[in-house]
């Protein structure tokens, strides 16, 4: 590993925190600040097609097979998670845009950058891409299910499917194939081996800078409501907080080992919030505040992960091999 690498990777959490700040200066400082809106899945995407270099592709086939773990993701994911959304959300129930808001964001589960925090934690990210198709079907069909029950037949005559299948392909399956040839043309020629490596020294840069244009985008927006949204933040930092206890609960419940129950943590934990921004935003002018909801829950989120990647592999330690006497 050449120097600057080792020296990105050590300063890592300093630097993600310097970009968070970055993005939050300039969001709420430079006019149309907001246009930086359109490098959020090009930046994503090229994250994730790193982040996927660095996932050995046979093992995906493994995790697949892994009944254990799939059963433990969508238990904590959508039978969990929204009773805790649920009752996160009576704190806002007598208003509309933020109830709405605050549900579509808490029931949908991340299946793209929480790969990368979850690797980044010692994470087992092989088996969240293995899970994230499982995910992404089980969000569309059982999103418009709770918003019926928590807000009523309003709620589910907003929810499109095309924000879902578009960030699928997009931050998924485009990566993930780019991905697989990339490995395919390493293990035949120099050139590979190259891109690969350039890619995988990439990481950190890549995700310094996803994390500074997702922040840059939204940031102004959230300054305006200001007022209106600081409820919120206790209520997604509060979600993070319980979800981090109960994924710990949920890894030891299902018997999973460490990777898979620092990855466990990481599903329930973090929410689709660029997926689902889309739909916020084409919902009708009395829920005109929800697309900001679901902002500052990324925002929140983003710096609850840098706290994660360090948080996580303490509550779920590796496992002291015991010493074998001579």
């Amino acid at each position: 590993m050449t120097s600057p690498v080792a020296w990105l990777e050590r300063h890592q959490i300093g630097l993600y925190l310097v970009a968070i700040a970055a993005g939050g200066a300039i969001g709420v400082f430079l006019p149309a600040a907001e246009r930086v809106e359109v490098a959020i899945y090009p930046v994503l995407g090229l994250l994730l097609y790193a982040t996927f270099l660095g996932v050995p592709f046979a093992s995906i086939g493994a995790a697949l097979r892994d009944g254990r773990f799939l059963a433990a993701v969508l238990v904590l994911n959508f039978a969990v998670v929204p009773l805790v959304a649920y009752g996160l959300s009576r704190f806002v129930a007598d208003r509309p845009a933020l109830l709405f808001g605050v549900l579509l964001v808490l029931l949908t589960p991340c299946i793209d950058y929480v790969i990368v925090f979850s690797g980044l934690a010692g994470g087992a990210s092989e088996r969240l891409l293995a899970a994230a198709p499982l995910l992404m079907l089980a969000q569309v069909l059982l999103l418009p299910v709770y918003l019926l029950l928590f807000i009523g037949p309003e709620g589910v005559a907003v929810v499109d499917v095309g924000p879902f299948a578009e960030a699928f392909l997009v931050l998924i399956v485009v990566p993930l194939a780019a991905a697989a040839a990339t490995q395919a043309l390493a293990a035949r020629s120099r050139a590979g081996r190259n891109l690969e490596s350039a890619m995988l020294a990439a990481m950190v840069p890549l995700m310094m800078a996803t994390l500074l244009v997702v922040v840059a985008s939204q940031a102004g927006t959230v300054r305006m409501q200001a007022s209106q949204l600081l409820i919120l933040v206790p209520i997604y930092a509060g979600f993070l907080v319980v979800m981090a206890v109960l994924g710990v609960g949920a890894g030891r419940l299902f018997g999973l080992d460490v990777p898979s129950r620092r990855a466990l943590v990481f599903s329930g934990a973090t929410r689709n919030s660029l997926v689902v921004l889309p739909l916020a935003l084409a919902l009708p002018a009395s829920l005109a505040l929800a697309p900001v909801v679901v902002v500052t829950q990324t925002l929140v989120e983003l710096i609850g992960m840098v706290i994660y990647v360090r948080l996580v592999p303490t509550l779920v330690p590796q496992r002291r091999m015991p010493r074998t006497l001579p």
